[in-house]
């Protein structure tokens, strides 16, 4: 358990905070761009604060203060400009820097004496991305999955109502995937009446989650140069199917895991972005990549979607494994109180994300920079240490067979690039029966 004042610590992520200024010292996902080709001006809320993201008529980027210094007008219904955005009462205009540069039918003398907040923002792989920190900023690192050539792409997002942490601590739980994704997935399937229907084939992730429950020896955490590596390892002897070690998704500190490898069929970044201290601006990052000798569907741009959380009836949709995942996040309240858990020894891994947390706080406290921090482009950046095997894979796990009707049991479903996606799979198989005719071997992937 944390104390209360430690859970405070890592929690609480407005300005001046311990936590919040963690947070300011790393690039932060604020849009999928295609947001706005929809609307070129949007209101966001990120680390507490209210912002406003624009993209002038020249193609800048611009994220300011989210009310016009004149008469506290919102900006979110501002008129992009070519130089910046203007307010849509007496037409102001602020510029990238959250300078005026115009005051229409004023006086224009003292033009630059006016100033709203404003952060650098910069695009890559179809997010926009925010430094909130001291300035100048440093480089924004190119992780794999966000620069990976011959890939479909989709964003999901979603506004979790729960405190940040929440949603980060389910990546350091291993054994979640035992009740949330096997158990509770058989549940909801049966109510529904289509348990038959859904789970009939044996590569139906709920049957290989419920196993994991068996035979567990014993839980290990490692940390990583980018976080830390995790997972469990099994006894034939306890009940086991077999003697072996399951390794689980990557962390990415401060807020990212990483599901799948950079050039796997399917792998994924979520990102989980504290908008308050209550509120996680969820970001699931989905790539799907074409292995050496496979050519991935074209694709214009990379498309956003928001994955529904109720039905037409209002009931909660829990029938994909995000869905599950969001309701625990959700249960335990918008901020939980860790002084009153009990912990056990299957939630090692959670010690060690805690105290790299708290590590990491501390350093920036002392003027230090933290894990992750890149002062100059360091290249592409594999969230393992290690850069990923091109090899095609041969496994056949159910997020490989999304062609086959297994993408509806992942928010993926919902994605307006599904198509594509399995176009590309059905490519991949081919590929796949192909070289196991010729005895070629293949590589694992991690699972969450």
């Amino acid at each position: 358990m944390l104390s209360a004042a430690a859970n405070e610590r890592l929690t609480r992520v407005g300005p001046g905070t311990p936590c919040g200024e963690l947070m300011r010292r790393y690039w932060i996902p604020v849009a999928p761009a295609a947001q706005l080709d929809e609307n070129p001006v949007r209101k966001i809320r990120v680390l507490g604060e209210d912002l406003v993201l624009y993209r002038n008529t020249s193609g800048g980027l611009g994220l300011i203060g989210d009310r016009c210094l004149h008469r506290l007008v919102e900006l979110r219904h501002g008129i992009p400009d070519e130089r910046g955005l203007r307010c849509p009462y007496h037409g102001w205009l602020y510029g990238e820097t959250g300078a005026c540069l115009e005051r229409p039918m004023e006086s224009a003398k003292g033009e630059f004496k006016f100033q709203l907040k404003a952060y650098p923002v910069r695009e890559m792989g179809g997010l926009i991305f925010a430094w909130m920190g001291p300035l100048p900023a440093p480089a924004l690192p190119q992780w794999d999955l966000y620069v990976w050539p011959d890939c479909v792409r989709q964003i999901a997002i979603n506004v979790i109502d729960c405190n940040w942490l929440q949603c980060q601590e389910n990546t350091g739980d291993p054994t979640h995937s035992v009740w949330a994704h096997g158990h509770l997935f058989k549940y909801v399937l049966e109510r529904q009446g289509n348990y038959a229907e859904r789970a009939a084939s044996l590569d139906h992730t709920l049957h290989g989650r419920t196993k994991w429950g068996n035979g567990i020896k014993e839980l290990f955490a490692h940390p990583t140069p980018h976080g830390f590596e995790k997972g469990i390892v099994f006894s034939k002897e306890l009940g086991a199917e077999a003697d072996l070690t399951r390794r689980h998704s990557t962390v990415i500190f401060p807020f990212m895991t990483q599901t799948g490898k950079a050039g796997g069929p399917r792998s994924e970044y979520q990102i989980r972005v504290p908008m308050d201290d209550t509120h996680t601006y969820h970001i699931c990052y989905q790539v799907y990549a074409a292995p050496p000798g496979v050519e991935a569907p074209k694709q214009e741009g990379v498309p956003w979607y928001e994955p529904p959380e109720r039905d037409e009836k209002g009931e909660l949709i829990l029938d994909y494994v995000l869905a599950q995942d969001a309701l625990v996040w959700k249960s335990q309240g918008p901020i939980t109180d860790r002084s009153k858990e009990i912990l056990g020894r299957t939630d090692l891994p959670i010690l060690l994300l805690r105290r790299q947390l708290e590590e990491q706080i501390t350093r920036v406290g002392q003027g230090l920079e933290p894990m992750n921090f890149f002062a100059s482009d360091p290249g592409m950046l594999h969230g393992s240490g290690e850069p990923p095997s091109r090899t095609r894979s041969l496994l056949q796990t159910y997020r490989t067979l999304y062609h086959k009707g297994f993408a509806s049991d992942d928010a993926d479903r919902y994605g307006p690039a599904i198509e594509l996606v399995k176009i590309l799979h059905r490519r991949i198989e081919e590929a796949d029966i192909a070289a196991r005719a010729a005895g070629q071997a293949g590589t694992n992937e991690t699972v969450a």
